[in-house]
């Protein structure tokens, strides 16, 4: 499953920055290499019912949704990795958490789909730590919009929004950085990999020389290399032989 941003560079309206077509090569290039995509769209916190709860429930409807069409696209759901970048990376780390969510809270659905793996591309794993940089690099405060307030006043959200809160996810991550990425710069990658290591998950941390935010869409970019390795090499993981 492959997820776009909610948020890049300096976009005040987030639901016209991007859509599906800026996810759309980067899927194409991995279904040529033989992986089935779920390329898909949601609603971001300016979309009507986006925000908290709509667009959390919009992709864990996406990812349950699988299980209706596997039949027909011969689809093997033991092997379903997610993939996501920027904001979409932590949606992407999200829905690995989500049988790690209160059974009282708004989120949580019963037997969700279970992954094999997630790679965050430059991605957030932690909303809190990165709630006062995101705010510089949307132009206004993206997280504290999604999420309906700030971490102070809408902690059991972030609680259950944050990746990092919800550790362990129990199964492997890999994530993606760039070395000039200044959007996400690499240190939150590392922060999260620290905690998630310390919480017992398998992480790989992968930093790319010359890449900063935007490049990991295109497969003719520097990042290609390392974001197809990582797919591949969860699935492969995955197989038991």
């Amino acid at each position: 499953m492959r997820f776009r941003p909610l948020c890049q560079g300096d976009a005040f309206v987030l639901s016209a920055f991007a859509d599906l077509q800026n996810t759309a090569a980067l899927a194409d290039a991995l279904r040529d290499n033989g992986v089935a995509t779920w390329n898909i769209e949601y609603r971001r916190e300016d979309d009507p019912g986006g925000g908290w709860p709509g667009t959390f429930q919009d992709v864990a409807h996406a990812a349950d949704f699988l299980r209706q069409i596997a039949p027909k696209y011969s689809l093997d759901l033991g092997h379903v990795v997610t993939i996501g970048h920027s904001a979409g990376g932590h949606l992407a780390l999200w829905l690995a958490a989500r049988h790690r969510l209160p059974r009282d809270g708004e989120l949580y659905a019963a037997q969700p789909l279970a992954l094999r793996g997630v790679v965050s591309l430059a991605g957030v794993g932690d909303l809190k730590a990165f709630s006062s940089h995101g705010a510089k690099v949307c132009g206004v405060d993206a997280v504290g919009k999604l999420l309906g307030g700030s971490p102070e006043q809408m902690s059991t959200r972030f609680k259950q929004a944050s990746p990092v809160e919800l550790l362990p996810l129990g199964v492997p991550q890999i994530l993606i950085t760039g070395v000039d990425d200044q959007a996400v710069p690499m240190e939150y990658a590392r922060a999260y990999a620290d905690a998630a290591k310390k919480n017992g998950d398998p992480v790989n941390l992968i930093v790319v020389e010359h890449a900063g935010h935007h490049e990991y869409n295109a497969p003719n970019a520097v990042t290609w290399s390392a974001v197809k390795s990582a797919v591949l090499s969860l699935l492969d993981s995955a197989n038991p032989t």
